[in-house]
């Protein structure tokens, strides 16, 4: 199959072969005008999903046939591989949702290609209100790795990525057993010093899961963990840029300070993605409430944000509004560095790379909202059109 398309990279216009599941060649175009043409580039890989339209991996109950809703919608995101991501919940309750997990990608191909490996988030983050975010604190506990071996063996050895506070006794030697078995470790949900933090570092941990959210209102201005997580180079940072967790002015003051190459971004889209707005009872967290613009809450108030509703698409987007930068670099670091993060299969528009790709339109009109600005035309999973119909020669 022949793609026709604006390399999102350089902005040429483009036949791009595919063969075999991979990018057999990539050819100038001539007789087209490339303004007219979608843009291809690597498809996106979020590296946190929690759920969609309705269900989330760690509910109580779920099937298969669960799972594998929630992982095939991704396609219309633009989303070609993703990590399932359990929040802190009781021990029963993870125990099944990893192994159901695993369970659905025994089963289907389709969800196996699509799932990079599976991502907790907790249930070993900090009790206090703030750090702990919406994850249920009678749930909260401290690391043992007695039962993340029984996780890896219920899930096969698919967590990828352990998210995790080091504010616990004992908790670097503990990242440093998880990281030599394999398992990716972020520091996340914390209310960790500066020496616990460098300690987790030093043991092992690469990552700050959505740095600067579930943090206190109001914290010491000097030291403390984000300041702390944002100034070590050895982190890379993760952040959600839906335009409701971090503020225009944060976004661009962490991308600088990290440098676009250690940043990447993700979606935390939850179960209530896809959903109307209205208060939902019966979700993972409680009583959550999608408001009108698309935020996520937990019920009862305004300020308490409970996980993320628009696809990473959108942070796209506002990364080039928010932090002037380039589209290349926007949409490698919600699909390249995402990737090399987490060990999965690289995409980039070379020959012989895999092919999962994405077709674009893109509006660069400001006035345009963020959740309009980018269409996903196909999305492209080894070689077959998973989603849209894409510009085909």
């Amino acid at each position: 199959m022949n793609l026709l398309g604006r390399r999102y990279d350089t902005g040429e216009a483009v036949t791009l072969r595919m063969e075999a599941g991979r990018i057999a060649w990539i050819r100038p175009l001539r007789d087209v005008a490339a303004a007219t043409l979608p843009w291809i580039a690597p498809g996106f890989v979020d590296l946190q999903i929690n759920g969609y339209g309705g269900r989330e991996f760690n509910e109580p109950g779920l099937d298969l046939d669960g799972v594998e809703r929630i992982v095939m919608a991704q396609d219309a995101c633009g989303v070609v591989a993703f990590c399932p991501t359990t929040t802190t919940h009781s021990a029963e309750t993870l125990l099944a949702a990893v192994g159901t997990i695993a369970a659905a990608c025994e089963r289907s191909e389709s969800v196996r290609r699509r799932v990079v490996g599976i991502h907790v988030e907790g249930p070993y983050i900090s009790l206090e209100d703030g750090p702990r975010g919406a994850h249920p604190k009678q749930h909260v506990r401290p690391p043992a790795w007695d039962e993340f071996q029984r996780w890896q063996e219920a899930a096969g050895g698919r967590v990828r990525i352990l998210t995790m506070s080091p504010e616990y006794e004992g908790s670097a030697e503990f990242i440093r057993r998880v990281v030599d078995s394999g398992t990716v470790v972020a520091i996340g949900h914390t209310n960790a010093t500066s020496s616990q933090i460098r300690a987790a570092v030093d043991a092992g941990a690469r990552f700050s899961t959505h740095l600067g959210n579930a943090a206190h209102p109001r914290i010491r201005r000097h030291p403390n963990y984000i300041w702390d997580q944002l100034a070590d180079d050895r982190l890379q940072a993760t952040l959600i840029v839906d335009g409701h967790h971090l503020p225009p002015s944060v976004v661009q003051s962490f991308v600088r300070a990290k440098t676009p190459d250690r940043c990447l971004i993700v979606s935390d889209i939850t179960g209530m993605a896809g959903m109307k707005p209205g208060v939902y009872e019966q979700t993972s967290l409680g009583s959550i409430e999608v408001l009108e613009d698309g935020r996520l809450v937990v019920g009862g108030q305004r300020d308490l944000l409970a996980g993320a509703s628009l696809p990473i698409g959108v942070g796209v987007v506002n990364l080039q509004r928010f932090a002037g930068l380039d589209l290349r670099t926007a949409v490698e670091m919600a699909s390249v560095r995402p990737a090399l993060l987490a060990g999965h299969p690289v995409t980039r528009l070379e020959a012989g790379a895999p092919a999962n790709l994405i077709q674009f339109n893109l509006s660069e009109d400001p006035s345009v909202s963020a959740t309009a600005a980018l269409e996903i035309v196909a999305t492209i999973i080894a070689g077959e059109v998973v989603y849209g119909r894409g510009r085909v020669a």
